[in-house]
């Protein structure tokens, strides 16, 4: 009888560990995923106003998050005034927990630089520089404290695959827009060939990381929108021989399968372009905003948009599937919501 006791609770034991070695959902969800590799993103995020996306965010399970600007609302040359709004958002809770367990990365925009529409001229921009630096706990000996300007690159490798994330500084080099008097719209395209988006460092610097890459996809974060130039907002399209430079520059460096990612606009929408010389389309994906949108939204011109614009509060998501060779785009919002989608094959 003891023997059979013996026998059962063995049994009853083994039957036990087995129910609790079902993996989570957490880990259920990730072998499901098609995605090697997923980058989520967004912009426009004022410190003052609710940010419900977080979470929502986290069930995308992201490999990193990328700050595409306005991460604060903060025009001013108040540097202390500024500081307080960092840390009102650095304090915010949910967006704590989120970047505990998210690897982020980051550039600014205007708001969060300094100035609406700002560049060059912005009298504090070397402050202000040093406090979105310690915003992101960027550590004292990184380039980034020394330089001129925040842009920056980093490598990720996958299962022998690399992703080069890219972020541009819109701000720091970027001379004086022109103002459009002849129309409804702010800005209109300069004529001056001299006019710069990145200056001379950030450009030397920028095709250095090109043609030295070895990367599969070069994902470039650029704070502005580059394609979508007919609205009359700021745009690369204001400065058309920058826009015809960075081209320029995907093609001599041979630079693989890139992506270029924006904000800015209070809306999110695709745009897409076949550049002749590179042997991919260039795609151009928009994500803004995350706490407030351009809800009236009605209609705007923009030759390479694909699908519709989203003008609800929203996030952008990247999927990578390696065997594949495709990239999966998605535009979601509340409640995880998916919005508009474009999968690119590569």
């Amino acid at each position: 009888m003891s023997y059979f006791k013996t026998l059962l609770i063995i049994l009853f034991a083994f039957i036990s560990c087995k129910t609790a070695e079902k993996p989570t959902p957490e880990i259920s969800l990730t072998i499901k995923s098609p995605s090697d590799f997923v980058i989520a993103f967004g912009s426009c995020n004022n410190q003052n106003l609710p940010n419900t996306f977080w979470g929502e965010i986290e069930k995308n399970n992201p490999n990193i998050w990328v700050w595409g600007g306005d991460v604060i609302y903060s025009d001013t040359e108040d540097m202390a005034y500024l500081q307080e709004n960092y840390l009102k958002q650095k304090q915010n809770v949910d967006y704590l927990n989120f970047r505990k367990k998210i690897e982020i990365l980051a550039t600014w925009d205007d708001h969060d630089y300094g100035v609406n529409d700002g560049g060059t001229e912005y009298p504090k921009k070397v402050e202000s520089q040093q406090l979105f630096l310690d915003f992101f706990e960027v550590p004292k000996n990184d380039k980034r404290r020394t330089q001129e300007g925040v842009y920056y690159s980093k490598d990720y490798t996958i299962a022998n695959e690399t992703i080069k994330i890219i972020l541009l500084d819109t701000r720091y080099f970027r001379t004086a827009l022109t103002n459009d008097s002849s129309s409804k719209k702010r800005y209109k395209p300069t004529t001056d060939t001299n006019a710069t988006m990145l200056g001379k460092k950030q450009w030397k610097w920028l095709q250095q990381q090109l043609k030295n890459s070895k990367a599969s996809y070069t994902i470039i974060m650029s704070s502005i929108q580059f394609l979508s130039a007919e609205h009359g907002f700021e745009t690369w399209g204001n400065m058309p021989s920058e826009v015809e430079k960075l081209e320029n520059l995907l093609i001599s460096t041979k630079t693989k399968n890139a992506i270029i990612l924006s904000g800015d606009r209070h809306i999110s929408e695709f745009s897409k372009k076949e550049v002749k010389g590179l042997n991919y389309p260039l795609i151009d994906f928009t994500s803004s905003g995350l706490t407030h949108s351009y809800s009236n939204f009605k209609e705007e011109a923009n030759k390479f948009r694909i699908g519709n614009v989203v003008s609800n509060k929203s996030f952008g998501i990247l999927k990578f599937n390696f065997k594949n060779k495709s990239v999966q785009m998605e535009i979601r919002g509340k409640n995880n919501k998916l919005y508009e989608t474009l999968t690119q094959k590569y």
